[in-house]
């Protein structure tokens, strides 16, 4: 495979695979708090996450960490548990910093599982740069994709129609994503 626009287009597909739709699920779950008056707060927050996936994501790709690839299948539904119930019981969110440090190290588990699709991608290349720059700037264009998607179906359910208030969204996104991370994390049967 060669090409940034191959890279790019393979990133933007693996975000958006629903047959691995736990990091839709976990991103779903980090922007459930916010509306499109935070949007400056959502891309900060969805790139301090591609920042720490992009990190581990270069450093298993070439083998400078190790990666068992079971206990990062049992911590991603974790990190998924992990915003879920933060959402649910914080319920004063005016902390962004904890947020982004959240997305960060959360960032580090998912950009490790990752790593194996990526690194079968690459075959016997030896210079990364290229395409983990392209395959990163794809999973970014995907993540936003799927914020705006989250943030408007909010904007419709909460503002538009008012069908429910913002704090019951939360608690609903949030809660469908906890449940949602239990099943995954009974199916990892890490322990």
């Amino acid at each position: 495979m060669t090409g940034f626009t191959s890279y790019f287009t393979l990133g933007l597909q693996h975000i958006s695979d629903l047959q691995a739709y736990d990091h839709i699920v976990f991103l779903v779950a980090l922007v459930a708090i916010y509306t499109f008056r935070d949007w400056k707060k959502v891309i900060w927050l969805v790139t301090a996450f591609t920042i720490g996936h992009s990190l581990t994501l270069a450093l298993a790709a070439i083998g400078w960490i190790p990666v068992n690839v079971g206990l990062i299948e049992f911590l991603i539904p974790v990190t998924i548990l992990i915003t879920g119930l933060y959402n649910i019981v914080k319920k004063d969110h005016a902390n962004i910093r904890v947020k982004y440090l959240i997305a960060l190290i959360f960032g580090l588990i998912h950009g490790m599982g990752f790593s194996n699709f990526f690194r079968s991608l690459l075959g016997t290349k030896t210079d990364i740069t290229v395409p983990l720059l392209a395959f990163n700037l794809g999973v970014e264009a995907g993540q936003i994709v799927i914020v705006i998607i989250a943030l408007i179906l909010s904007y419709l359910v909460v503002t538009k129609m008012q069908w429910i208030n913002r704090r019951d969204w939360t608690v609903l996104l949030s809660g469908a994503a906890v449940g949602i991370s239990l099943i995954l994390i009974q199916q990892t049967a890490f322990w």
